[in-house]
C-alpha cells in the first residue's frame, strides 16, 4: 500500500509565498509522476502541476511563472513551491502519484490566500 501524508499548507496574504511537501511511503517500486492538484469550493479539482521520473514538469497556465514543482527522489517527496500567491489560489490542494496505471492520493491540504 502506498501512503502520501502532505504538510506546509496554511493562511498567507495576497503576494506572499508558502511551499507544500508531500512524502510518498509505502510498497513503492517506480514512481511514473508525482504532482498537485487543486480543488477550490464549487469548482472541480484542476491539475496544478506535475512532475515526471524524468524531471519534465508540467504547470497549469494560472500558476505558470508563480509556482514551481520539485522532487526528491532519495525522499520520495515532492513540493510545491507557491510564489505571488492569489486570492483564486486558495483551494485544497492534493498530493499525487502514478505508479503504472494506478493513483495515489493524499488527504489534502488547505491553503487559504486572504488578507
Amino acid at each position: 500500500q502506498v501512503q502520501l501524508v502532505e504538510s506546509g499548507g496554511g493562511l498567507v496574504q495576497p503576494g506572499g509565498s508558502l511551499r507544500v511537501s508531500c512524502a510518498a511511503s509505502g510498497s513503492i517500486i517506480s514512481i511514473n509522476t508525482m504532482g498537485w492538484y487543486r480543488q477550490a469550493p464549487g469548482k472541480q479539482r484542476e491539475l496544478v502541476a506535475h512532475i515526471t521520473s524524468g524531471g519534465s514538469t508540467n504547470y497549469a497556465d494560472s500558476v505558470k511563472g508563480r509556482f514551481t514543482v520539485s522532487k526528491d527522489n532519495a525522499k520520495n517527496t515532492v513540493y510545491l513551491q507557491m510564489n505571488s500567491l492569489k486570492p483564486e489560489d486558495t483551494a485544497v490542494y492534493y498530493c499525487y502519484l502514478t505508479w503504472g496505471t494506478s493513483w495515489y492520493w493524499g488527504q489534502g491540504t488547505q491553503v487559504t490566500v486572504s488578507s
